[in-house]
């Protein structure tokens, strides 16, 4: 068999969380050490942020989580994150100027370097997309701008707050769809190298539409998942025809929260994580969980509530971003997180949380199924639950019924059980193909003791498909003990 527990560096800790965690490498996490201490202290998968770093960066990167994988004989996610169109303002003369209230400046297109009384936005979309009457921010919302007057290749923005304005910040334009596509140039060159390194999964900045999900599918194929990431409102406003493309969701609030009130954010986060949940497919709650541990060795209680409330919502994963990128405290940020999602699946209150709300609706043979073995397995006190899948769908619906029990997934595909690293309670193992029913009983129940996520007389709830190997059969219910 290929799975194994026991390695010469020692045993690969089995998680005591359903949730999972999702670790952004940066310039403070990048060597093979710290990567190693991050795994050990709780990191499930890795992001390799594309807006940073080189492609020989990454390549040595996913080189070091590979052997991690190795090392430890536990398959470990990767995703690419793709920078997308970022907006900006163009430079200035003096890197930066000082606004106040009432200030009117002009915005166009020219490449010159601005002063107060012009400023270039090298994005003719902005331009376009802009009337009279509407706002526009600057630097994460810092200078809040009002177009008084519009011509053909600029706009008179009125300021009606902020203090400054600097060199390349970003512009967001609220409530509008820009004519941009999700994928730039740099972005398809990006994105041509990570599916030459076999990243696990392909995350999308910028998506405003499902369209947006289909280019990218053309290029990527079935060579990595698809998540998308919602930080747009146009986002929110296609976010059913976005999920039905996407093979994940990232819920990125910090960017959100940029565009939308942050007082609608809470909401928002809430209403598409159920969506989420419903459809089976992985979310993951990212951005500014636990920021101020970038220069602190201790969180918030504000922040240490908002992880809780991620994984009260039902999360698959959540998020480290600069915290474990470029923090001062990249380990205690993982092990704080990995403490508070703890905490919060042991309160009483957590399984009633989550299991409330709209039912799941089983429309197949095979949702019925792992929707059985859910509850089959909390009626006799089962420990654990086993798939065996080709193609992961029976584990992520098993994962979507969010049960108490630890779900170990049996696949022979290597490539399955990474993208499964990164749902909710999902235990992936790689094993042989599998060609009757009695070894994937005889293959558990060894997988099951060498992790030590059963003991003798315990139970476990098996689903299976038959025949083996075809993706979306599953028909099979089996209690086995131990």
């Amino acid at each position: 068999m290929i799975f194994k527990r026991k390695t010469p560096s020692g045993d690969h800790p089995v998680r005591d969380r359903q949730t999972k965690i999702l670790a952004t490498v940066g310039p403070a996490s990048s060597d093979p050490e710290m990567l190693e201490k991050l795994f050990l202290r709780g990191v499930d998968c890795f992001r390799l942020n594309f807006s940073h770093g080189t492609h020989d960066d990454h390549k040595q990167r996913v080189k070091d989580i590979r052997k991690l994988e190795k090392k430890f004989g536990s398959p470990i996610g990767i995703v690419a994150d793709m920078q997308g169109p970022k907006l900006r303002l163009g430079k200035f003369k003096d890197g930066k100027i000082e606004v106040k209230q009432g200030d009117q400046i002009r915005f166009d297109l020219d490449a010159a370097p601005g002063d107060n009384q012009r400023i270039g936005i090298p994005h003719h979309e902005i331009i376009e997309a802009l009337d009279v009457d509407q706002m526009f921010l600057i630097d994460d919302g810092k200078v809040r701008v009002q177009v008084i007057e519009k011509g053909s290749d600029y706009v008179i923005g009125e300021i009606v707050a902020g203090s400054k304005l600097s060199d390349r910040k970003g512009v967001n334009v609220p409530g509008v769809v820009l004519n941009i596509a999700a994928l730039t140039e740099k972005d398809h060159k990006d994105l041509k190298f990570a599916l030459s390194q076999d990243v696990d999964w392909v995350a999308l900045s910028f998506v405003q539409r499902a369209s947006d999900i289909q280019e990218a599918r053309e290029i990527i194929g079935d060579r990595a998942a698809i998540m998308a990431k919602i930080e747009k409102p146009s986002a929110v406003e296609n976010f059913e025809a976005i999920l039905n493309e996407a093979d994940g969701i990232m819920l990125a609030r910090g960017d959100l929260g940029v565009e939308i009130p942050p007082e609608d954010v809470p909401a928002v986060q809430k209403r598409l994580s159920k969506k989420v949940r419903q459809s089976g497919k992985p979310l993951v709650i990212a951005t500014q969980m636990l920021e101020s541990m970038i220069t602190s060795p201790t969180p918030t209680r504000a922040e240490a509530s908002d992880v809780a409330n991620a994984v009260y919502d039902g999360a698959d994963a959540v998020m480290l971003s600069a915290e474990t990128a470029a923090g001062d405290y990249p380990i205690e940020a993982v092990e704080i997180m990995n403490r508070i999602a703890r905490a919060t699946e042991k309160d009483p209150s957590y399984r009633t949380i989550i299991n409330s709300g709209d039912l799941i609706e089983h429309e197949t043979d095979a949702g019925a199924i792992t929707a059985s073995a859910t509850s089959v397995a909390e009626i006799i006190g089962s420990r654990i639950i086993v798939n065996y899948t080709s193609s992961g769908s029976t584990a992520l619906r098993t994962a979507r019924e969010r049960p108490a029990q630890r779900i170990l997934c049996l696949t022979a595909n290597i490539n399955v059980a990474r993208r499964l690293a990164l749902s909710y309670a999902v235990k992936p193992v790689v094993s042989n193909d599998i060609s009757r029913f009695a070894d994937i009983v005889r293959t558990a129940t060894t997988v099951a003791q060498n992790y030590e996520m059963v003991a003798d007389g315990d139970s476990m709830v098996i689903t299976a498909g038959v025949p083996f190997g075809v993706s979306g059969t599953t028909n099979i219910l089996r209690i086995a003990r131990i």
